[in-house]
């Protein structure tokens, strides 16, 4: 990925101890869990489990302890019951974006292709009924198994239209694509799980804390595994944006070179709405010059993160930026705020439309580029920064 000087260094910022690890005491509580919880309803389990694991341990735990369970040679039940569990950990979400969906589809095939072999042979396999609670929860319907036991399902009848030899997902395809991520998954898992468990669990982290400048290094080192399938979601970005805005522009960049069934929309949306200040402004101009291939959904071609940025961000961004100042303008007239905001939203704002100008991005004789920013700096004249770029704007329309 091409790397560029900043528009602006943000300054460093202090940094908290990190969580302490996870202990032996709640692995062993997952462990009866998993145990004793066959009888009991799948999301009733999954529920045990969100309470029983910390909010930070919860991907490392499922990574070391829940997916290694899916191939080993245990009860079909708690198969079962682990695959809702790594299915519900992330089930507000689509499954597309479920870190864990391609381990699932993998197991899903495997299974699938057993299961078809021994009916060929004239028998019935023991992991129909796996293959089954597979096929709905990466059709996107895995809310339909909660109500049910793992005992339940394990046990049921299958009509023959819901045997294996009939269970066909819509994306299928791209299966060889599928297989080539669930084999980079299986070896990163044998040769450096415990570097992306940690990644991992210091990337949710950086929602809420400032991460430590060794703590980064961990989480850009594994940047393109943490993203492909992605660990975070377009929700969690602007806290992460915010909190550790060193980690903006590399995740942003290989959030949208791996976007792929999502689309990148939910990640642009994000950046069309980011605040006017120096990381905002920063992570745009690094992403504006960003040369990386990424996929146009548009056209169903090919297109570069700076012209993805150029073209369906930066005006939404400024607009953006120009409303946040004007509603600023507003509280500081109105006494509801005493801090500078406001001017240095102006002044920052300013220079970082003039770098657009001297790095060609943007063209200050067209009014589809400028007519919003010559507005704003006109009614803001009395700023420096904004007479001058005022003043570039009009002689650039001459």
């Amino acid at each position: 990925m091409m790397q560029t000087a900043p528009f602006y260094q943000p300054p460093l910022a202090t940094t908290p101890t990190s969580n302490a690890p996870m202990g032996d005491s709640t692995r062993a509580s997952v462990n009866h869990l998993l145990a004793g919880a066959c009888s009991t309803p799948c999301s009733t389990a999954a529920q045990t489990f969100v309470q029983i694991v910390p909010p930070l341990s919860r991907f490392q735990l499922a990574l070391d302890v829940l997916m290694p369970m899916l191939d080993a040679p245990i009860e079909l039940t708690q198969r079962i019951l682990v695959s809702y569990i790594l299915y519900s950990l992330y089930a507000p979400h689509p499954i597309s974006i479920n870190p864990f969906k391609t381990v699932l589809y993998a197991t899903f095939v495997r299974e699938r292709d057993s299961a078809v072999q021994v009916a060929n042979s004239g028998g019935v396999s023991e992991s129909e009924q796996l293959v089954w609670v597979l096929f709905k929860i990466l059709k996107g319907d895995g809310s339909d198994i909660g109500p049910f036991s793992p005992n339940t399902l394990a046990r049921s009848p299958l009509p023959p239209k819901l045997r294996a030899a009939n269970l066909t997902l819509e994306d299928e395809a791209p299966t060889q694509k599928f297989a080539e991520s669930a084999t980079r998954e299986g070896t990163l898992r044998e040769e450096d799980s415990e570097k992306y468990s940690r990644a991992a669990t210091l990337l949710l982290a950086a929602r809420d804390r400032v991460l430590t400048l060794s703590e980064q290094r961990i989480v850009l080192s594994m940047i393109a595994h943490l993203s492909s399938p992605p660990i975070i979601t377009s929700v969690d970005l602007p806290s992460i944006l915010a909190t550790n805005p060193a980690l903006g522009h590399p995740l942003t960049a290989a959030l949208l070179a791996s976007a792929s069934e999502t689309g990148t929309e939910p990640y642009l949306d994000v950046l069309k709405r980011l605040p006017p200040i120096l990381p905002s402004f920063d992570l745009i101009g690094r992403l504006l010059r960003d040369s990386t291939g990424v996929a146009d959904f548009s056209t169903g071609g090919r297109t570069t993160i700076a012209d993805l940025v150029r073209t369906e961000v930066l005006g939404w961004f400024l607009h953006e930026c120009v409303s946040w100042l004007d509603r600023a303008e507003q509280d500081e007239r109105e006494g509801n705020i005493s801090d500078d905001r406001f001017p240095k939203g102006v002044q920052n704002l300013c220079r970082f439309y003039n770098s657009l100008i001297k790095l060609a991005i943007v063209d200050p004789a067209s009014d589809a580029d400028s007519a919003e920013m010559a507005h704003f700096t006109l009614r803001n004249s009395r700023f420096e920064e904004a007479n001058a770029l005022y003043r570039v704007l009009v002689m650039g329309k001459f």
